[in-house]
Formats: C-alpha cells, structure tokens, sequence
C-alpha cells in the first residue's frame, strides 16, 4: 500500500482555446496504482514519449463531476477525522489548471457541484448532527453541540495572511514547546496586557454559516497574473475545518486571555529583577562593573516579582489545561477531529523551446522571485512527503514556512494510518501548450506517489 495517494484529475479544454489540439496520454491501470505516458510533439525524431512510476490511485477525466472526485479522494478520510484524526488533502499543479476550482468549486448552487472543501463540510455537518440528535446533553444552544470550526489562511513567503480577519498580516514562529504557530498582530491592551490572537476561527453549526465564512474567506484571497493564467493564486491557501464545541472555543480564547494577562506580570519580573541588579554595580576606576559596597540587592523584592510571574504563568497552566480537559471529557471522541485541504500556489514552469506554445510575456523580476518562493515551497513540501514515506530519522520540516505550517498536521496522522488520510490530487490540462507544465506537475505526483515505504 502507498504511503501517500496520489490522484489525478484532467480538466477540460476552455470552450475559447485557440488552439484544441491536445496532449497525447495514455493510462496504464494496476491493481494498486497505475502509470501515465504523455507523448509531446517535438523538434527531434528521436525524442521518447515521458512515462510515470506507477505512482497514481486514480485518474479522473474532464467528465468526471466534482462528487465524484470528492467520493474517491476526500470521503475516505472522513471516518478517521470523525474519530478524532486528521485528514491532510493537497491540490497541486501548475497556473490554470484548476485547483481552486477542484478545492473550492464555483458552483455553490447545487451540492453536486461542490469542491471538496464545502462537500466535506456538508458530510461532516450531516454526521454532527446525527451526534448532536442522539446526546441528549447537546441541544443546539449548549456548550457540548458538536460544530465546525473554519480556519482559513494564505502563505506567502515567510508571511501568513488571515482570511477570516481582513486578511491581517500574521507571523509564522517557532515555539519553545517545538510547533509552529501562526500569530496575528499584537494588540496593546490597558494595564500593559498584550494580546496575541491565533489565527481566527469561525464557528459553524450550519451549511449556510459555513458558506458565508468560505465566500468571505475567498474574496480576501489575493490573486496576481503568471505567465499561464492572469487570475493565478500566487500563495498557498490553507483551509483547515476542524470538529469543534463551544465548550473548545471558549476554553481556546481562556488561554488567549490568561497569556495577555501574563504578559505584563513577565515583564515586571524582568524589569524589577534587571533594576535590582543594576543598581548592585558600579564601574571602578578602570571601567568594569564591580558589586556596589552601598547598595545591597533587595532579593525579597526580586522573589516577590517572580513569585507574581509564577502565580500568572499558573493561570496560564490552567487554561491549557482546561481545553485538554474538554478534548478528552467530550461526548464523542470526534472533538478536534480535522481535515485540512490545501490550494498550492501554482507552479510556475516557463518556456519549453521543444513545444509549440503561445507566446507568453517575460515574467517581471517581482514575478520570479515569487515564483522561485513557490517553487521552493513545493520543493520542500515534497521532500517532506518522501521522507516521511520512507520512513526517515530526519523529517526536513523547517525547509520552508509551508512545511513548518503543515508539520503539526503531517503528524496528527502519525500512529493513524498516515496513508489513509494524507493525499494529493494532481490538476492537469490537456491542452497542447501547456504540455510541459502538465508533464512537471505528473513528474511530481510521481515523484511523491511512487516512493516505496520505509522498512
């Protein structure tokens, strides 16, 4: 069994191509994965059609609806994210070729026509409330009533930019405890208190609330023109939805609270213990600082500050604690289940001398170097991806910002059949010109998709 399923889906040629000629391919089917050749008109006679690993679950055609994909790919890891696990989904491919349209869906009109992220949604909605129904303690209004929680966010460069909270500029940080979190701006609040607000979540006990989030989310998206597509996604979009009670949330915003009350109480332990010691020296006569023989330390004044600090840092203790509590006392063990779907920046892939494409303008310098950030995050992303299939000592994590973000999620799947939960679909294009940007995105799936299990 593959450590990580690969699939692929064909979208149709735009009824306005200048030019229907289409790629050449063949599928080659397996009892557990099968392999694609690609054959590419070139100026040599000599040149060999490309073939794939066998490397991929499952290809979809251009006629194949958005339920269907979302039956074979999404659905199977929503049992585990209903037990509590998580669920990790990638779209990846190069500008155009239509993530979005596979993870997003344009169509919210008619629930064949979802994207994966809001059928997921409505799958998971359907099941919570069967929850909710048969737990006499969950009525719709109490603390225990099973929901979803939407977060959602782009990456760009080191920069997160929070979709749900007027796209506010967020910092990617490594914390003392080893993960990486997503922190928003800091606001100063009165008596010295400094809140840090993760990234936001929105809450959602219905179809309808979650839509409106999603639609909110996406207009904040930000888009710029590639060298194949003017409206291309130039970050990684991360939606995550999460299994969530109110109970959860008011116990997340209570560590939220106690840190911004710790905070000043932190800072005057350091103040008072810095006064103190400074004033306990003084420069000789060659310049060094040497112990003042006319002050002594007043380390009952130091103790009272530290011990002030450990009273707040307790509180803090406690509100962890607290949402521990609740994740591990809740009615269902579903609480803080997760999927997380994530939009890939598209791949950038420039001009190939050997096929015949439309001229295209030279990208601007500000348009390579995002490219090259990109394509560094995707770099990254798949050495990830097969190290951890092959069962590495080494997992290359901090590589990028989109690795460090995703690491917590790559490892809730850990010890929870990572195979079952961890998948990526490949968006491809037909189209004769853009045979060599689809050729790199299926050199990547199977570059991901082949990798052989660690021993």
């Amino acid at each position: 069994m593959q450590p990580f399923s690969v699939f692929v889906r064909w979208r149709p040629l735009p009824p306005d191509a200048s030019d229907p000629a289409e790629l050449t391919r063949n599928y080659e089917p397996h009892p557990s994965n099968g392999r694609i050749s690609i054959a590419l008109p070139r100026q040599s006679p000599q040149a060999r059609p490309w073939k794939s690993s066998h490397a991929f679950t499952h290809i979809f055609e251009a006629s194949d609806t958005s339920r269907a994909v979302f039956d074979a790919v999404v659905a199977p890891t929503l049992p585990r994210v209903l037990t509590g696990g998580t669920g990790t989904v990638f779209a990846y491919g190069h500008s155009g070729s239509g993530k979005s349209h596979t993870i997003i869906g344009y169509d919210f009109e008619h629930r064949e026509q979802y994207g994966l992220c809001l059928a997921a949604a409505q799958h998971l909605l359907d099941a919570l409330h069967a929850l909710n129904a048969n737990n006499p303690d969950s009525s719709p209004s109490s603390s225990s009533a099973l929901g979803l929680g939407l977060r959602m966010y782009e990456l760009r460069g080191n920069v997160a930019f929070d979709l749900l909270n007027d796209r506010s500029k967020c910092h990617i940080r490594e914390g003392g405890d080893g993960k990486t979190h997503i922190r928003g701006q800091t606001e100063v609040l009165e008596h010295g208190r400094v809140r840090v607000r993760p990234i936001a979540t929105k809450a959602c006990w219905s179809v309808e609330e979650f839509l409106a989030h999603l639609g909110g989310g996406l207009a904040r998206r930000a888009t710029g023109s590639s060298t194949v597509h003017d409206l291309s996604s130039r970050t990684h979009a991360v939606l995550e939805v999460e299994i969530v009670s109110r109970a959860l949330l008011d116990a997340r915003a209570a560590v939220v609270e106690r840190e911004s009350e710790f905070v000043p109480v932190a800072k005057r332990a350091t103040d008072v213990y810095l006064e103190e010691s400074l004033r306990g020296l003084v420069k000789d006569a060659e310049g060094k600082y040497v112990p003042n023989p006319e002050y002594q330390v007043n380390q009952a004044r130091i103790d009272a500050a530290e011990a002030k600090k450990a009273e707040f840092q307790g509180y803090v203790d406690d509100a962890v604690r607290k949402v521990e509590e609740v994740l591990r006392t809740a009615s269902h063990p579903c609480l803080g289940g997760k999927l997380v779907l994530v939009d890939l920046a598209g791949s950038e892939f420039y001009h190939d001398k050997t096929i015949a494409a439309v001229p295209r303008p030279k990208p601007s310098p500000q348009e390579q170097r995002v490219g090259r950030q990109i394509n560094t995050d995707l770099l990254a992303l798949k050495e990830v991806i097969r190290a951890r299939a092959a069962r590495a000592a080494r997992i290359p994590y901090r590589s990028s910002p989109l690795t460090m973000v995703l690491r917590e999620h790559f490892q809730g799947t850990t010890g929870q059949g990572a195979d079952a939960c961890s998948r990526m679909i490949l968006t491809v294009s037909p189209a004769l010109g853009q045979g060599a940007a689809t050729v790199n995105t299926l050199k990547y799936g199977s570059l991901v998709g082949g990798v052989a299990p660690g021993k």
